[in-house]
């Protein structure tokens, strides 16, 4: 099979594993897109810095296309609530293709910024009027039909919203749009698993408590359409959502999941932000994963994670880009470090034993924690393991004199200049010398998109 014209063979100098890095490593490619382990042959030579790509676990794909319109001053003091109201106004111009055009533009920056896979949790279904498209799942195809032309892997998460609010209240005009009954909801995924392939995985993801009732909920996940898949939902993200689930249902929104759902770990807990130290613990005990969004969450002022806590009980957690403020996984690593010390006036929070790297241990979590909330065979270069790959620029000062020991540290702390220079997703070079194969044609066909909504 090794000497298969099927198969390619990359050499790396050094080349990241489970445990670190390995010198002088040599990869097979399988023309499936998947690698084998220790193959034979001549080789290609990709460099001397090769890493997993990262699996980005939270993306609300149309928000790329507001980012930067929310920052000014409004009449009252400003929060996640105040940015809503700026959203809504903003989703009410979408279509199917404008939210393809700016998807593929999205995703192509990703894949820039080292992103190889991404979870697309995805509530804009219907017409802005409420009525579905003539093809149901036009807007989900939207965003399948963009991943592929970019070239990343999705993991397609339809959120079910049903209520406005704990108290159950009906859908405003400008939540139509988002709604569902579960009847429906559950036809939109047997639709859309019938594409599953390689590169899509279609999972579930209930918006929030407040969006979600108990009874949806229980019928959802009891469906057979819901087994062995992804789940995800935002949880516990502003302090107001924790005051009215208190006040609505009697607990805090973790608490009360964890109290009505049985969260293990096909789940994805989204920010889940404020949380008591039992509701930490919890949270790791079960296996979920704890999706964080640090420039999200700084740009909205939803708060700080408890890092320090939830690593030492042993929790799993990924990385999303989520609004878009930021698409690079060097800026959410580093800021989730940041915020911590900031609020601890300590340094290097995320190593929790004497000698371990901050670089390290933030990468090898989020690789773990991005891998297992997309449902996807991603997160280590291994045999079987999807061939999404990212090459670091050697040439770059910034990397200048750097060995094993240091240089994922300098790659997340030592600068803005982009390192990434290669991609690799699903076998196929899709960025190269920091150029994406296809970007022009994507960005002129955003930039006519962006006019039409009207934001320019």
């Amino acid at each position: 099979m090794s000497n298969s014209p099927a198969i390619r063979h990359l050499r790396a100098d050094q080349l990241w594993r489970a445990d670190g890095w390995q010198a002088d490593a040599t990869l097979g490619v399988a023309a499936n897109g998947r690698l084998l382990d220790a193959v034979d042959g001549a080789s290609e030579s990709i460099d001397r810095w090769v890493l997993p790509g990262m699996p980005n676990l939270h993306s609300h794909a149309f928000q790329r296309a507001m980012a930067g319109l929310a920052e000014r001053k409004g009449r009252n003091d400003d929060s996640f609530w105040s940015w809503r109201e700026t959203m809504y106004t903003f989703a009410a111009a979408i279509g199917p293709d404008e939210l393809k055009a700016i998807a593929a533009q999205l995703y192509v920056e990703m894949l820039k910024a080292g992103y190889t896979q991404v979870c697309e949790f995805h509530y804009l279904h219907h017409q802005p009027d409420g009525t579905p498209y003539a093809q149901p799942e036009a807007m989900s195809m939207a965003l399948i039909d963009a991943a592929r032309e970019a070239g990343i892997a999705l993991t397609l998460l339809p959120a079910l919203y049903i209520s406005g609010g704990f108290d159950g209240r009906t859908l405003t005009a400008r939540q139509r749009r988002f709604g569902h009954t579960v009847d429906g909801y559950l036809r939109l995924l047997e639709t859309l698993r019938k594409h599953e392939n390689d590169n899509l995985r279609i999972g579930i993801a209930l918006h929030s408590l407040r969006a979600v009732p108990e009874v949806a909920m229980h019928e959802v996940l009891a469906s057979d359409v819901a087994k062995s898949r992804p789940i995800h939902i935002h949880i516990a993200e502003q302090i107001g959502e924790v005051q009215d689930c208190l006040a609505t249902r009697g607990a805090r929104p973790v608490e009360w999941l964890f109290d009505h759902a049985d969260v293990d770990a096909r789940w994805c807990l989204v920010h889940a932000t404020h949380l008591t130290a039992a509701e930490t613990a919890q949270l790791a005990r079960s296996g979920a994963v704890a999706g964080l969004c640090p420039t999200t969450e700084a740009n909205l002022g939803d708060g700080l994670f408890p890092l320090a806590e939830y690593l030492d009980a042993g929790g799993a957690l990924g990385i999303g880009s989520d609004s878009h403020i930021s698409i690079s996984p060097v800026e959410e690593l580093r800021w989730l470090e940041y915020g911590q010390r900031l609020s601890t006036r300590h340094r290097n929070i995320a190593a929790r034993h004497e000698g371990d790297s901050v670089g390290e241990t933030l990468w090898r979590a989020a690789l773990r924690g991005g891998a297992q909330a997309s449902g996807q065979p991603l997160g280590e270069l291994r045999d079987g393991a999807r061939a999404d790959l990212i090459v670091l620029d050697e040439n770059s000062p910034l990397l200048a004199a750097r060995d094993a020991r240091s240089v994922l540290d300098s790659f997340l702390f030592a600068g803005n200049t982009p390192l990434v220079r290669d991609v690799m997703c699903g076998g196929e070079w899709v960025v190269r010398d920091f150029h994406h194969r296809d970007e022009e044609r994507i960005a002129m066909r955003y930039r006519t998109a962006v006019k039409t909504i009207g934001v320019a």
